[in-house]
């Protein structure tokens, strides 16, 4: 590997903001104007297989099928083809190059399928014949990685096969240069926890459909990981390089049940993978205290964890590497990885691990503050679609939320600690209990609940993917609720908390027929959701990345097949952001921020002198 290479390994690239055009041609743009002569796609199915074709203007989304089940050999009947929020019926001009598309069962919407036509031996001949890693999208923010691209085939030619990762609950392979040095971690969209083609047991779900976080789909903690890296703006906070990729090897795992137990071992299989640039390290956070980790560092990988509403910042992905001694002192710095459950289509409980540690209660510093004044959640949005176009609209409201929330707490002069304690959920009475930033969002839409919306424009024209809550009825309880929020204390924290005192509902996140079970609000309940005719699932200890049955006391074992519905455990969704239409969203965000610098004077008073409080919060390790 050439020095040039070997300092690719080690140093960390910095991500191009670029407003500009792309590196790439054919590059449309994100939602409106058509893209230009020929663009290049990806379209996966629910199983996994993926792909790649080269789209001209007369195509459109029964040519995509056909051409699929051709090269394929999979059904296209009830199916819809579907690129993020968006199900497309015909028209492809707002695809731009280089787009991820799913196919998949139809919901709630029959689409205009193809007939189910038998492929032959001529038509077989359209399969993708690509080379073995692309990567999807090209603009200048992933030039180096091509690099490290090309040093990955090169070694894949030389014989150098990539190697499994055993730790974690999903499918992930080093992928190692031509001497044998990890120099990249790959992980398929197919093999996360209860994918189809896990390669751990954790299996039931088809992609698309809520998985390990609720509000995180099956297939999409990919883009996420990129995500995290393209907001990481000057390598603030060191997030490795990352890129989505289509990649193509025989290692991935593909189980039997699958593809209808026809599928031949050792045979080269495309995937939809984030890839990510490999850093040495010599422990992770979980092997050493904090103590010795850097006020700045910690503060920065905080900030980042805010923004984009980190819901699994435990210790084992902050990588630490031990630098230079000073004054006899080992100077230690962290990477953060693992992103893939960040930007969550609405609010939950986050975890974050340095929410206790003693650096985050120091103040930001006034580099720190500028940083965070700078911060533009609109472009930052602008820019996600552009380079994520798969994206769903209710992950950039999150980040907007977010990020309007970590810049008004900062000019209040909230310290790290504090903002992530109002950011994270309370257990009491055990319950799972909002949050304040939930308790914030539930008064701002109650205020826009009690307004006159006629002058609204009704949402309409795009037809949506089904949504992943159960049902839409938070709209109907918020004018019910206690009117002076403020004034009665219901943004006080501790123990008696806003939840203590009002009623508020719970939404499990479970599919299929559901009833509800509506208490006396004299007795200040909770309005229970719970699946009709259904069993409690089990519950599972996700905490620290180690994953265990607590009924049964048995371990997961690779190739024991175990049900989603066994695995994931009870969830609540207090507050949904996607509902709003885009001018329900704008009033929504301005009474936002009217209420938070009451909500910010309240914490910081009633938390004075208090005794750390119970957090619901829970992990979860790939």
């Amino acid at each position: 590997m050439s020095h040039k290479l070997d300092g690719l390994v080690h140093t960390q690239m910095a991500v191009a903001v670029s407003s500009g055009s792309s590196n790439c041609e054919c590059y449309g743009n994100v939602r409106g104007t058509p893209a230009r002569r020929r663009r290049r796609v990806f379209v996966q199915t629910e199983t996994g297989c993926v792909l790649g074709m080269d789209l001209d203007r007369s195509d459109n989304a029964h040519t995509v099928k056909r051409r699929l089940q051709l090269a394929l050999n999979v059904p296209t009947d009830e199916r819809s083809l579907t690129f993020g929020d968006v199900i497309l019926k015909n028209d492809l001009s707002a695809i731009q190059n280089d787009s991820q598309l799913l196919l998949t069962k139809n919901v709630m919407h029959r689409s205009l399928s193809t007939p189910c036509l038998s492929p032959t031996g001529r038509n077989l001949q359209q399969r993708d014949q690509s080379g073995p890693i692309e990567i999807l999208g090209c603009s200048s923010h992933c030039a180096r990685t091509k690099e490290l691209v090309k040093v990955i085939e090169k070694a894949i030619k030389n014989g150098v096969d990539p190697i499994p990762v055993h730790g974690g609950l999903g499918g992930a392979y080093y992928f190692r240069n031509s001497r044998g040095e990890s120099v990249a971690i790959v992980k398929p969209t197919d093999e996360e926890p209860f994918a189809p083609n896990n390669p751990k047991g954790f299996v039931g779900k088809a992609l698309g459909q809520p998985g390990l976080k609720p509000s995180v789909r099956v297939g999409e903690t990919g883009f996420r990981e990129v995500a995290a890296y393209l907001l990481d703006y000057d390598r603030f906070a060191n997030v490795p390089p990352t890129v989505l990729v289509k990649i193509t090897h025989s290692i991935f795992n593909v189980n039997d049940d699958v593809n209808g137990n026809n599928f031949q071992s050792r045979k080269n299989v495309s995937k939809i993978a984030s890839l990510q640039q490999f850093i040495p390290h010599d422990f992770d956070a979980s092997d050493h205290g904090p103590s010795s980790f850097p006020v700045a560092t910690v503060h920065r990988i905080g900030i980042l964890d805010i923004r984009i509403f980190n819901t699994d910042r435990h210790a084992g992905n902050l990588l630490v590497q031990k630098l230079n001694r000073v004054g006899g002192l080992c100077q230690m710095e962290l990477i953060p990885i693992d992103h893939g459950l960040c930007l969550p289509e609405s609010l939950e409980d986050p975890y974050f691990e340095w929410i206790h540690w003693p650096q985050a209660s120091i103040p930001f510093s006034e580099d720190e503050l500028e940083y965070i004044k700078n911060l533009d959640p609109v472009c930052d949005s602008d820019m996600l679609r552009k380079e994520l176009p798969m994206i769903r609209e209710a992950c950039l409201r999150v980040l907007v939320l977010c990020t309007i929330f970590l810049k008004e707490a900062a000019s209040f002069g909230l310290c790290l600690s504090e903002i992530g304690e109002m950011m994270s959920r309370e257990f009491s009475r055990q319950e799972e209990q909002p949050s304040e930033l939930e308790v914030v969002c539930i008064e701002a839409k109650r205020m826009i609940a009690n307004s006159d919306m006629s002058v609204f424009e009704a949402r309409g024209g795009e037809d949506y993917m089904f949504d992943i809550d159960s049902e839409d009825l938070e709209g109907d309880l918020f004018p019910q609720m206690s009117l002076d929020f403020l004034n009665k204390g219901l943004f006080c924290s501790g123990s008696k908390g806003a939840s203590d005192h009002y009623p508020l509902f719970k939404v499990d996140e479970n599919f299929g027929e559901i009833e509800v079970d509506v208490t006396d609000w004299s007795n200040q309940d909770l309005f229970q959701i719970t699946p009709k005719s259904s069993k409690s699932p089990k519950k599972t200890d996700l905490v620290g990345g180690r994953s265990h049955q607590l009924q049964s006391g048995t371990g997961t074992v690779s190739g024991i097949r175990r049900s989603a519905n066994e695995q994931l455990p009870n969830t609540t969704n207090f507050v949904k952001l996607a509902d709003m239409s885009k001018e329900e969203w704008i009033v929504f965000l301005e009474k936002f921020k009217e209420l938070l610098y009451p909500a910010f004077a309240n914490h910081r008073s009633s938390s004075t002198g208090q005794i750390q409080r119970q957090r619901l919060g829970t992990s979860c390790q790939f």
